[in-house]
């Protein structure tokens, strides 16, 4: 099977990831990403102009009339491209901000044109006047792996007094509230009789996050939405107590997971950060990880992928 990739942003942890195995399945793949230079402003909306992604169908055009099975528009604002192109079956995937963004009336009236649509959660489909395939990013279980925390931290430099609250995204991403995470730190610290500390982690690379993971305390998402956010699920696979907003598909992936917390006040989330910081305990979350594995999760879009090109056909 070939398929033609279309990506707002090539450096995507979890697109070259799927990229890989997909890759290793059988499937060839090439990418063509959207023309002019991305930056992602407050809201995480894309800072290209519509220019940009009208330059990109041109080449989507010219490359729908090759050996390809199907094309996969990999965020909703490549999706416009695809479902425009008259000669390959289209799998349209929505991230999370495409769907729940400014843009959102974009990608669900374009979902409804493809011939399959991928989401990461539940509510999103909910969204959809279509239906879809519930299938979220995967997490690569041999990498997210729990490791003594103690080595983890001196690994780090992290004083083994304190506790450690990990905030996995840039505090410059408006949509994930960053002042939101220090004011919980803030008020978990008032109940607690002990030192707490907040590391914003970003621009580390992927490899080395779960040292962060195994060192930290607690994981803590402010964020204001989501699509099915995979720092909660790489920390649930190193066992990493989460206390989280109530967001994308969080509530259903926590359900079985203790000590954990899905909390949607301010006050509510820091009593939760600071029951689980108290506790001193890792939590049972690898477990319910497994079925979110990235081997799980594309074997399903290659499914899909096979459901489509046979419809086509």
């Amino acid at each position: 099977m070939r398929a033609l990739q279309l990506v707002t942003n090539t450096e995507s942890r979890f697109f070259n990831q799927q990229i890989r195995y997909l890759e290793a399945a059988g499937v060839e793949t090439t990418t063509l990403p959207v023309p002019g230079n991305r930056h992602v402003g407050d809201g995480d909306v894309d800072g290209r102009s519509p220019l940009d992604y009208l330059r990109l169908y041109p080449t989507v055009l010219r490359h729908s009339f090759g050996d390809y099975d199907l094309i996969h528009a990999n965020y909703g604002l490549t999706a416009p491209a695809a479902v425009a192109q008259p000669s390959l079956p289209v799998v349209v995937s929505l991230w999370g901000t495409d769907l729940m963004g400014p843009y959102g009336p974009v990608s669900a009236a374009c979902a409804r044109f493809a011939d399959a649509v991928v989401v990461m959660s539940h509510e999103m489909a909910d969204r959809l006047n279509c239906d879809s395939y519930v299938i979220p990013h995967g997490v690569d279980l041999e990498r997210f792996a729990p490791a003594p925390a103690d080595e983890a931290r001196a690994e780090l430099g992290w004083d083994p007094d304190v506790r450690h609250v990990l905030f996995p995204y840039p505090p410059e991403r408006g949509v994930k509230d960053y002042p939101r995470a220090e004011r919980v730190v803030e008020a978990a610290r008032e109940r607690l009789d002990e030192p707490v500390e907040l590391h914003a982690v970003t621009g580390v690379p992927h490899a080395r996050m779960p040292v962060y993971m195994n060192a930290a305390d607690s994981l803590l998402v402010t964020s204001r939405r989501e699509g099915s956010p995979n720092a909660v699920k790489e920390a649930m696979a190193c066992n990493l107590p989460v206390v989280t907003t109530d967001v994308g598909d969080v509530r259903a992936r926590l359900a079985d997971v203790s000590p954990s917390a899905v909390e949607t006040t301010d006050e509510d989330l820091a009593g939760a950060l600071a029951d689980v910081l108290a506790a001193r305990e890792r939590s049972n979350g690898r477990e319910a990880a497994r079925e979110v594995s990235v081997q799980r999760s594309n074997e399903r879009l290659r499914a899909v992928y096979r459901t489509v090109v046979a419809d086509g056909t």
